[in-house]
């Protein structure tokens, strides 16, 4: 019935039904960063950042080691199925990809060092896969939480797909939306500081070796 492939992202009609309601139990406390994991309200003064660049738990590893960031939690995000699994989401009939979503101190980390930070590990110009991981779920992605993080994202890859082209790279297929676009679904809770728990666990992220030019 369905021809489609994973790296084909789903038509509403070819979509998995999903289901209603917030659907995991999440443990309260961040393991590493002893804050809470589901933070549907945050601290004054804190923002909301929510990025997609292949396999969520190396994602996450990475952030929760940034000064400033508060709270980190893996997820699935951008896609059309309603509180899916993961199970679900590996199906590529989702539509969602694998995503970390990050609470920070604006005064301590700015958003410019954590775009920096997503471009510096992952390749942006995959598509629909990142290294050996293929299927919608690994594409890059930013869903930007306020005018000024949309401006700071765009800025940023320009800036840095004109350093790819400069090497010769290739394009960036980053999607970049507002995340008032989207829903962010909690990933299950043995997903949650993965690599906390399974420190020899699989880790796909590593610096590329392309830094931002000096003036951005």
């Amino acid at each position: 019935m369905f021809s489609r492939t994973k790296t084909t992202m789903p038509t509403a009609d070819e979509a998995l039904p999903g289901r209603g309601g917030r659907q995991f139990e999440i443990a309260g406390k961040h393991r590493v960063l002893d804050a809470p994991v589901v933070t549907d309200e945050v601290p004054d003064g804190y923002e909301v950042a929510i990025f997609g660049l292949g396999c969520f738990w190396g994602a996450e590893e990475i952030y929760w080691q940034l000064p400033g960031v508060w709270s980190t939690s893996v997820g699935y995000a951008g896609g059309i199925t309603p509180n899916p699994t993961y199970e679900e989401v590996c199906t590529g009939r989702t539509g969602h990809t694998e995503a970390v979503r990050l609470v920070y101190d604006p005064a301590q980390v700015s958003y410019a060092d954590l775009v920096k930070k997503f471009f510096e590990v992952h390749d942006p110009t995959q598509g629909m896969r990142q290294g050996n991981d293929v299927g919608t779920q690994y594409r890059s992605a930013i869903y930007w939480t306020t005018p000024e993080q949309e401006q700071t994202a765009r800025e940023l890859t320009k800036i840095y797909g004109d350093e790819l082209h400069r090497q010769r790279v290739g394009d960036i297929t980053t999607e970049i939306r507002p995340a008032t676009d989207i829903t962010y679904y909690y990933a299950e809770d043995h997903h949650q500081q993965y690599l906390a728990k399974n420190p020899f666990g699989y880790r796909c992220h590593a610096n590329t070796g392309i830094r931002f030019p000096e003036t951005a």
